[in-house]
């Protein structure tokens, strides 16, 4: 039925191989893209000794993303020809429980072996690289308590939603797919409703905007394009990074525009206002929800695709494991999925350029002024030493976001013209 455990073996060899030297040639070709010119748009927020760090921190990031994914990738070879998913699998029998408990640990362990052979790589990249570079915040003691709650949180949230489904493959019959997609809808609305309110706050600290210019004019301009908005919220995200954002969250009315605290120290208003407009032009684009049904419809298709392959021998036969489970069924399904989910991720990211792109002459066209989020990209790009010419098949891999080079020349090129 289907593939040969052969062919199974051969296909996920060749993404994981294949994809490992695309991504390192990604990251040859971005380095070599690097200009030691400073581009004249940008010199107003960079000086030449601040661009060369901008660039000494991408280059020190990119050896350091190869090591990690050279290690990644000789741990995963290693583990499975070595019969790992098969050792684990008769350990987990042993305590003959039923699927959703041997489901959970399981999974559980492989997540949890994961997450403690790429902890020195985490603590390396906060503690040493971050800190080198004058971005990192965190103290070991938040680090590790972060790492607890999201370890809690993952547990909790992500052993519910797995054992539904396991629970409804092992008893839903031929249309345990569809009730897994289902739940899974369910589950995704419920975490977009609370994580504003109770996930987020268990992180950082969300303080209501103080009435003042900023938050006057942010109202101000909701009105003006007939966004309601009652929640403004700063973010201290310095306690963490010195890095600069702003997010929009949650949907009705928990939905909310979060600022960090180092973007507002960085930006005047009125960049400010120009920032939350581009977040409000994703709203009134409908990009959040265009998002939103696009990755639902794609799990309905990965669902369907999992009740095919779930039970399929030759799947087990290319990791080595003797007897037939859901729960390792849905491990494997994931490594011989993943060639579609790259091709799906790529399509995804050049919708999200030019949803970007939307958004943005949006913020202009609304604010009748190109120039103020203009400057707070350029602001942006400095205080977080962002690479500004990346190479443009390195941005077809990896950017969700267009290079700000192009964002500003597309903002120049917006209609209408500046007001007086």
């Amino acid at each position: 039925m289907f593939f040969s455990d052969q062919f199974i073996t051969f296909i996920i060899l060749t993404t994981l191989i294949g994809g490992y030297l695309i991504d390192a040639l990604a990251d040859f070709l971005n380095i070599k893209n690097l200009n030691p010119q400073l581009p004249e748009e940008f010199s107003d927020v960079f000086d030449t000794a601040k661009y060369a760090k901008s660039q000494h921190y991408l280059k020190v990031n990119t050896r350091f993303g190869l090591i990690c994914s050279s290690f990644d990738l000789v741990i995963l070879l290693v583990f499975w020809f070595a019969g790992g998913f098969g050792i684990l699998d008769t350990f987990v029998r042993n305590f003959e429980q039923n699927t959703i408990v041997s489901g959970l640990l399981f999974t559980g362990i492989l997540l949890l072996s994961k997450l403690l052979i790429s902890l020195p790589f985490s603590l390396y990249s906060t503690f040493i690289i971050e800190e080198n570079f004058g971005f990192n915040r965190t103290t070991p003691g938040l680090f590790f308590l972060d790492l607890a709650k999201s370890i809690l949180l993952s547990a909790l949230l992500g052993g519910f939603l797995l054992s539904l489904i396991l629970w409804f493959f092992e008893s839903g019959g031929p249309f345990a797919w569809f009730f897994c997609w289902m739940a899974s809808i369910l589950f995704i609305m419920a975490i977009h409703y609370i994580v504003p309110t109770w996930i987020m706050p268990l992180f950082n600290k969300f303080t209501p905007l103080e009435s003042g210019p900023l938050k006057a004019a942010i109202l101000r301009y909701a009105k003006s394009i007939n966004f309601s908005l009652s929640h403004v919220f700063v973010m201290d995200g310095s306690k963490r990074s010195g890095k600069s954002n702003a997010f929009f969250t949650g949907f009705g009315k928990n939905k909310r525009i979060v600022l960090f605290d180092t973007l507002i120290k960085e930006q005047t208003i009125e960049e400010l206002v120009a920032i939350l407009a581009h977040e409000m032009g994703h709203f009134k684009k409908k990009h959040i929800l265009k998002r939103l049904v696009i990755s639902m419809g794609q799990m309905g298709i990965i669902f369907f695709l999992i009740s095919l392959f779930i039970s399929h021998e030759g799947l087990f036969h290319a990791f080595f494991v003797d007897k037939i489970s859901i729960y390792a069924g849905l491990i494997f399904f994931g490594m011989l999925f993943s060639p579609i989910d790259l091709f799906l991720s790529l399509i995804l990211q050049v919708s999200s350029r030019r949803d970007e792109y939307t958004a943005d002459r949006f913020a202009a066209e609304t604010t009748h002024d190109h120039r103020p989020l203009v400057t707070a990209l350029k602001k942006l790009s400095a205080h977080n030493l962002s690479n500004l010419t990346p190479h443009p098949f390195y941005v077809f891999l990896n950017y969700s976001h267009p290079p700000v080079l192009e964002r500003i020349q597309a903002l120049k090129n917006t209609e209408p013209p500046i007001q007086a």
